[in-house]
C-alpha cells in the first residue's frame, strides 16, 4: 500500500507518472513528494511507487 495524500492505494509497482495519469492533476501545475523528497518531473516515468510509501501531491494554484 503506498498512502498518498493520506489514503492508501494498492498502487506498489506502478511509476509516479502512471499514478497522475489514473487522476486528474495537471503535471505542468504540481509538485509530487515521496518519503519527504521531491521527485523531479523528469523522473515521474522512472520514479516506482513501494509499498510504504508516502506521497504527497500538491496543486499550485493562481491567484492574486
Amino acid at each position: 500500500m503506498v498512502k498518498i495524500n493520506g489514503e492508501k492505494l494498492n498502487i506498489a509497482g506502478k511509476t509516479v507518472a502512471e499514478y497522475l495519469a489514473t487522476t486528474n492533476y495537471d503535471p505542468k501545475r504540481i509538485a509530487v513528494e515521496r518519503n519527504g523528497d521531491i521527485v523531479p518531473k523528469t523522473q515521474y516515468d522512472e520514479t516506482l511507487l513501494q509499498d510504504g510509501d508516502s506521497v504527497e501531491v500538491v496543486s499550485f494554484v493562481g491567484g492574486g
